[in-house]
């Protein structure tokens, strides 16, 4: 039997078989994915064949092959730093939910997702969220981030999960397509998936008051079919998201402005820091490239961690708050 998998527990995987029927599978033996050591070898979104077990009070499946994915979006693995984690597969759009103080999402956390979908070929979309709790400086530093990305090529919608607000526009690029949510704990991730399809009750909590982060409400990544004709992949809240290891020299080529400028350097190896006649470079210094997307470059090339906030404006001077 073939299927794809709805929810992944670690051991037990949800699978949904071509007929439309759930299964709960669990893996035959040891997989080996080529060229990835991952520390699940099995994620939401994978196309999988399995045969079933029949006892005398339960069918459950064995899970023995996986399709070849045509993308996933994968970070470090928390605890082991030289595996990846695949947070999900085949994904046609990324959906990057952004909220500007409850919580705060950093530029740097921003643009680590993009360049990461840039890399696997995945489509994203910024959303920004809890627009009705804006105030007018708020809203400032909103319509300034959603202008930076806007100019860079993405695009960017506004959306009040709670008062329902854009959601028909979101709906709309979500149809016949497998999208994914993600972004910090306390963004909305969940609540947005509620406000498509009430009927699936997914699990809420408020932000912490104390430290103004979410708290993880979404334990596992799970795909949902919603009644529109389209799949959402919910993922559990993430505070930094680990780049998994690029060549150096490519990762320019996950900016999609400096990408547009790399012929016109002088080095066709170049990396756009001390290099004379840097196309980049120069862009940067007449304000055609935006400091904070540098910034971001800077700290994936030199292998920083996103482990700190990142000023939201970026202004080349005073970053790190």
């Amino acid at each position: 039997m073939t299927g794809i998998v709805y929810k992944s527990t670690g051991s037990w995987y949800t699978v949904k078989a071509t007929d439309g029927t759930f299964y709960e599978c669990r893996i035959k033996g040891k997989f080996r994915i080529k060229g990835i050591k991952s520390t699940n070898p099995i994620a939401v979104g994978d196309v999988v064949d399995f045969e079933l077990e029949l006892s005398a009070d339960t069918t459950t499946g064995l899970i023995h092959t996986i399709h070849e994915r045509k993308n996933y979006i994968v970070r470090k693995s928390v605890n082991l730093s030289k595996q990846v984690h695949i947070i999900a597969s085949n994904i046609d759009l990324l959906f990057i939910l952004v909220t500007i103080n409850n919580p705060v999402t950093t530029t740097s956390f921003i643009d680590r997702l993009l360049a990461t979908a840039e890399a696997y070929g995945i489509e994203a979309v910024l959303v920004f969220n809890k627009v009705d709790t804006f105030d007018e400086a708020t809203l400032d530093e909103q319509l300034y981030l959603q202008h930076i990305y806007t100019e860079v090529g993405y695009k960017c919608i506004r959306i009040s999960a709670v008062e329902r607000k854009g959601l028909e526009v979101l709906k709309d690029l979500m149809r016949d397509k497998v999208s994914m949510f993600t972004g910090h704990s306390g963004v909305g991730k969940s609540t947005l998936v509620n406000a498509l399809q009430p009927d699936l009750n997914i699990k809420t909590k408020e932000i912490s008051d104390q430290h103004q982060q979410g708290q993880h409400t979404t334990t596992f990544a799970e795909m949902y079919d919603l009644s529109f004709g389209a799949r959402i992949i919910d993922t559990p809240g993430i505070r930094g998201f680990g780049m998994v290891e690029m060549e150096k020299q490519e990762v320019g080529d996950y900016f999609p402005e400096f990408f547009a400028l790399k012929d016109q350097c002088k080095f066709n190896n170049c990396l756009h820091k001390e290099e004379p006649q840097c196309a980049v470079k120069e862009a940067l210094d007449n304000d055609e490239i935006f400091w904070s997307r540098y910034k971001s470059y800077l700290q994936i090339l030199e292998g920083d961690d996103e482990n700190y906030r990142t000023d939201m404006y970026a202004d080349g001077k005073n970053q790190d708050v």
